[in-house]
């Protein structure tokens, strides 16, 4: 099974502790004056004034945007894509039933439902409603959004639920009876906060939360982890690992392996620097291997995925390889190791998951995937192909039951073709189970892949998707997306809003592949981390300037679009290279670098971009695009959309950034959703609108 580290990168990246408010500010850094600030009063997250500020400006960007009929179609269109009954419902095996969770126009906030595999497989199945999430909400007067479910086995009668408010990332943990169908009585509950429950039998659970004073890392994540007995306060929880204030997240869980049953506290240092723990009574064991790389047990092996060359058992392993040793000889001291992947200049390791008897490699072959089988021995492992994985599109692999059988859910997708699921037996040739509906006419496009040159020379991929009979003559709308962090890979994938707003209309879409990411493996990401980060953007301005030197669009007519780190990407973009755009959307960006570390979960991220409270400072000002901003300057149209409720990335970021520009006479717009959490929505109605806003503001810029 993953090592808990790999879930809470999960969580911390992409998609944390108290709601943005004061919850939030309590656990964080100390701040740094910021008198000499004249838009601080932004930050105050729930502010009488700064909210004020927001519904004005809200309104001054929807009245422009959002008020003709073509604003109301596209919204529309994108609500009716994701409101579909003809999506794909994932599940997950809980049990003897497949769950599913299924948002839709009569379910905004969603329903959590299984089936049998037997009805799965039928064009309709029939699903049993286990818990209704808007009934919920009725019922409570909340506004809940799903966080997730952990079910104990082996019975699976009690579950685990995470429901957050508005979407934030700080969320409650509420014991649910399946069998029943209802939340247990006086069962364990987490109030909210950032942090989680997670079983070590009926009646015992480790708790890693907001305990009080002191309980918080800097970066607002769970800085202890302790074994809570059912029926018994949480205050006298039985402390099992406390972290430093300095660390990022503690936690702990039980591998429930039949046969290979463990427990292990996880210290999260920074991003992707841990520390794992075998836990034996009151002992911790620690799992002597680097804190960079990531590590995983099943049963009986253990698996290092590495981010630094290691040298073990008298040999180095190079940074991106795949190792493998039996966990028991690696405790007892012996270095043995199997390679199971090595990369190359043009590969990297996608991911890996274990079925009963194999491993499933998958690799990335210049962002293309490729999937291979692994099955255990001694000594070299044996090797061989993936039956019946398509030879295009972007492939993921889940295990069905890794404890049980080799079945694997295997999806396929890219920009033109809808994702279809299959159910697949090793060896065997996958049996399609669901497609998706085409939700936009892809017929007259093509997807094509080039390299552009960045500054130092390096080759740098990307996707393009344009319309077959495309005249090169640089007046073709154009809209280019990148993120460029934390080891993230953009690969090809359908998306109906994408289809339907921008391509459908005749628009070029491309994805920048470019350094920080992790299409090459760590050496892609580390290449642009703290005093590097400006290669990041110098890569994405290449594959601007190619986009026009193959005169498929001009700077007039081309846009840029990112979030999250991906919107400090923007953010460098709009204020470095002004020049090459026509438009920007910014969304939940981080801008002010210096503050960011002590806004929300900002310290979390200094691995990424450094201290800016030390001399790191000297770099990050030369990325901080707040502080880049030059009143002078002419800018390209700009819109900044961000979420009141996102408890990871602080709204003020881009309040301040667009109250600046403004001030300046820049041609910004701004708009900020009440809910949502860091993915800027909490329901299809919000997301269709603000998928609506952008694609409205960047035809209406780019098409004149």
């Amino acid at each position: 099974m993953p090592t808990l580290p790999q879930a809470c990168r999960a969580l911390l990246i992409t998609a944390g502790l108290a709601a943005a408010t004061a919850a939030g500010a309590a656990h964080a850094k100390e701040a740094p004056p910021v008198s000499d600030d004249p838009y601080a009063w932004l930050e105050d997250v729930t502010g009488e004034r700064a909210l004020g500020w927001v519904r004005e400006r809200n309104a001054r960007t929807e009245a422009e945007l959002a008020a003709t009929p073509e604003f109301k179609q596209l919204e529309a269109d994108i609500r009716g894509i994701l409101d579909s009954d003809a999506k794909i419902p994932a599940v997950e095996k809980i049990g003897e039933y497949y769950y599913n969770f299924w948002k839709d126009r009569q379910h905004g906030r969603g329903l959590w439902r299984r089936t049998t595999l037997e009805e799965y497989r039928k064009p309709q199945p029939r699903w049993e409603t286990v818990l209704d999430l808007d009934a919920l909400n009725r019922a409570e007067g909340e506004n809940w959004v799903w966080h997730g479910a952990q079910c104990l086995k082996p019975d699976y009668t009690r579950c685990l639920v995470a429901l957050s408010r508005g979407g934030a990332d700080a969320d409650v943990t509420r014991e649910f009876d399946l069998a029943t169908k209802t939340w247990v009585k006086d069962g364990f509950y987490r109030p909210e906060a950032k942090g989680g429950l997670q079983w070590i039998d009926r009646d015992t659970v480790y708790v890693y939360t907001d305990f009080g004073a002191g309980s918080m890392t800097s970066s607002g994540y769970p800085r202890v982890v302790k074994e809570w007995k059912r029926g018994t306060p949480l205050e006298r929880a039985k402390p099992v690992y406390e972290g430093r204030p300095e660390d990022m997240y503690i936690a702990a869980f039980r591998d429930d392996t039949p046969g290979f049953e463990r427990d292990f506290v996880s210290r999260t240092l920074a991003f992707y620097n841990d520390e794992l723990y075998l836990r034996r009574g009151d002992a911790l064991v620690k799992i002597d291997a680097p804190n960079s790389a990531n590590k995983s047990v099943h049963r009986e092996w253990l698996l290092l995925e590495l981010r630094e060359p290691y040298a073990a058992g008298g040999r180095t392993y190079p940074a991106g390889s795949l190792i493998a040793a039996k966990f028991d000889d690696f405790l007892a001291g012996k270095r043995e190791f199997a390679v199971l992947f090595e990369p190359t200049e043009r590969t990297s390791l996608a991911g890996y998951v274990w079925t009963r008897h194999h491993l499933v490699l998958n690799v990335l072959e210049d962002v293309k995937n490729r999937l291979s089988v692994l099955t255990p021995g001694a000594g070299e492992w044996k090797r061989g192909e993936f039956v019946g994985a398509p030879e295009f599109g972007t492939l993921g692999v889940a295990a069905v039951d890794p404890d049980e059988s080799d079945a694997v859910w295997l999806t396929a997708t890219d920009y033109l073709t809808p994702s279809t699921l299959s159910l697949a037996q090793i060896g065997q040739k996958p049996e399609t189970l669901k497609t998706m509906p085409a939700f936009f006419d892809a017929s007259r496009h093509a997807i094509e892949q080039h390299f552009a040159t960045s500054k130092d020379g390096t080759r740098v991929p990307y996707f393009l998707v344009r319309p077959k009979d495309l005249k090169l003559d640089g007046t073709a709308p154009t809209l280019l997306y990148g993120y460029g962090g934390f080891e993230i890979s953009l690969t090809p994938a359908y998306s109906g809003s994408v289809g339907k707003g921008w391509l459908e209309k005749g628009g070029v879409y491309a994805v920048a592949n470019i350094r920080g990411g992790g299409e090459y493996g760590p050496r892609w990401h580390q290449a642009a981390l703290k005093a590097n980060r400006h290669k990041a953007y110098e890569d994405f301005a290449a594959v601007a300037q190619d986009l026009v030197a193959r005169r498929i669009t001009s700077p007039r007519h081309l846009g840029i679009q990112g979030g999250s780190n991906g919107g400090l990407l923007m953010g460098n973009m709009l204020t470095r290279y002004p020049e090459l755009f026509g438009a920007v959307v910014v969304q939940v960006p981080l801008l002010d670098m210096k503050r960011y570390s002590h806004l929300l979960a900002g310290a979390s991220w200094m691995a990424e971009y450094g201290d800016p409270d030390s001399a790191d400072w000297d770099f990050i000002r030369t990325f901080s695009p707040y502080h880049l901003f030059d009143a002078g300057r002419e800018y390209p149209p700009t819109i900044f959309m961000t979420s009141t409720r996102d408890d990871r990335v602080h709204p003020g970021h881009a309040r301040k950034m667009a109250a600046k520009m403004l001030e300046a006479g820049k041609d910004v717009r701004y708009y900020e959703n009440i809910e949502g959490g860091h993915g800027g929505s909490a329901n299809n109605a919000q997301a269709a609108h603000m998928s609506a806003l952008a694609f409205t503001f960047l035809w209406k810029e780019l098409s004149r």
